[in-house]
């Protein structure tokens, strides 16, 4: 399930970043084309303007100016004289022929007329009709337009601009066509390298969202193992006294009325054994689902710690334990909390320390306060017992987990500390566990006032 759910996570997660990136890449694209259009489109109407400001000047067109011209800026230029093709046509196009062939050159010769052709012929259909933006100035005699241009011969695409020269009786007509294709084939390379940087991108986003995800769902993987322990180790241990209790009545129905009081003291103490066990699971279910009811009141600590000694000093001196109290010696402020919760927290951990203390042992329960600049309650419970190794501190206070496989056999469920923790952090405070050398552990409350 959850090898699916990092599959999917990822796949979305790569793919909407991937999406994001491929759309601001074609968006700076289109932006970025159409301003290299419009600037070639302007550098190429200045030089226009450029070259209609030298005709003006000039009373004759010379051929070497105009192979000047065009070798300059990489221009076909084409020239029509009173509607007659100049001179120039001719030897530029047949010049372009490879070493002078007379095959090549009457190819390109007619080429060249095609071109001028399709040229001429664009230039009319675009100035009738209205959608046509018109890039136009009048020099004395000298009127020139701007056009874009896709020959259907060739499909190359070229800036065109349209000269008209009026000198008395002598009109003449000078076509330039600028080609596109260093433009476009800079166009070209410009959408390869985005593609090229859009792929590799795609790959960095594929493999950061796969770890990313991953850690993503690995507290809800981690929980839902954790919840699955949960169930199993609560079966188990609903199982037990469950067991005992069906195995105790079957026994009833063949045996002696003294067998039977025996039997159902079993039962008693088994059925007893299995409600705490339910009133645990519930309070952590409770704590779970944002249920967990604390209910706080102005109490006196020391009076908790006080009444959790009295409780537990018979229990202690039946199993030859000493039970030491510390309090400070002076009054202590009241604390907000939840008394019930509290006096709850010291049974479970005096109940562990009794628990695990052998004979002769010493347990031991204190209360401190700091009153810094806010007040800080500390309640410690130490004994001597077993202790808790390094490697178990850390989950400790894991539901059912026991540290030492001899703590199952003194009737806890692994529960007690889960409690303990769930209410001490809805009161915001924190317990811990250390060492309480030379044996032993100490168990240390702290409480925010």
């Amino acid at each position: 399930m959850f090898r699916k759910a990092h599959f999917l996570f990822t796949l979305l997660c790569a793919g909407t970043t991937t999406a994001i990136m491929i759309f601001m890449s074609l968006l700076y694209l289109q932006v970025s084309e159409n301003s290299l259009y419009k600037n070639h489109f302007a550098s190429f109407r200045n030089d226009i303007s450029t070259i209609a400001s030298s005709l003006e000047q000039s009373t004759y067109i010379s051929m070497q100016w105009l192979a000047g011209l065009e070798a300059r800026n990489a221009y076909l230029i084409f020239v029509i004289d009173n509607d007659k093709p100049f001179l120039y046509n001719t030897l530029k196009t047949g010049a372009s022929g490879t070493k002078g062939s007379n095959d090549t050159g009457s190819s390109n010769d007619l080429s060249g007329q095609y071109l001028l052709s399709e040229s001429l012929q664009a230039y009319d259909m675009m100035f009738e009709s209205e959608t046509v933006i018109s890039y136009s100035s009048n020099y004395f005699g000298i009127h020139h337009d701007e056009y874009e241009f896709t020959s259907p011969s060739t499909g190359e695409h070229y800036y065109s601009s349209l000269i008209d020269i009026e000198r008395g009786q002598t009109h003449s007509r000078i076509l330039i066509l600028n080609p596109l294709a260093g433009l476009q084939a800079q166009i070209t390379h410009q959408r390869l390298l985005f593609l090229l940087l859009d792929l590799l991108a795609a790959l960095a986003f594929s493999v950061f969202s796969w770890f990313f995800t991953g850690r993503l769902l690995r507290p809800l993987q981690q929980n839902h193992e954790n919840q699955m322990q949960f169930i199993a180790s609560a079966s188990h241990e609903l199982r037990t006294p469950l067991s005992a209790i069906l195995a105790t009545n079957e026994c009833c129905i063949t045996a002696t009325p003294q067998e039977q009081a025996g039997f159902f003291q079993t039962i008693r103490k088994e059925g007893r054994r299995m409600n705490t066990l339910i009133d645990d699971l519930l309070t952590l279910a409770h704590s779970d689902s944002g249920r967990f009811l604390i209910e706080k009141k102005e109490v006196e600590l020391d009076t908790l710690c006080t009444n959790a000694y009295e409780a537990f000093e018979p229990l202690c001196r039946q199993k030859k334990l000493t039970l030491s109290l510390t309090l400070p010696d002076v009054p202590l402020p009241r604390l907000s909390c939840d008394p019930d919760r509290i006096a709850q927290v010291l049974s479970i951990l005096l109940h562990n320390a009794v628990s695990y203390t052998p004979e002769n042992g010493f347990v031991s329960l204190s209360l401190t306060c700091r009153q810094d600049r806010k007040n800080l309650f500390e309640i410690t419970v130490s004994d001597t017992g077993v202790g808790i190794p390094d490697s178990d501190k850390k989950r400790i206070f894991s539901r059912f987990y026991r540290a030492e496989k001899s703590r199952s056999t003194k009737g806890h469920f692994g529960l007690g500390l889960s409690i303990a923790y769930e209410i001490i952090s809805a009161h915001h405070g924190r317990i811990s566990v250390q060492d309480n050398l030379p044996c032993g552990s100490v168990f240390v409350v702290r409480l925010p006032g």
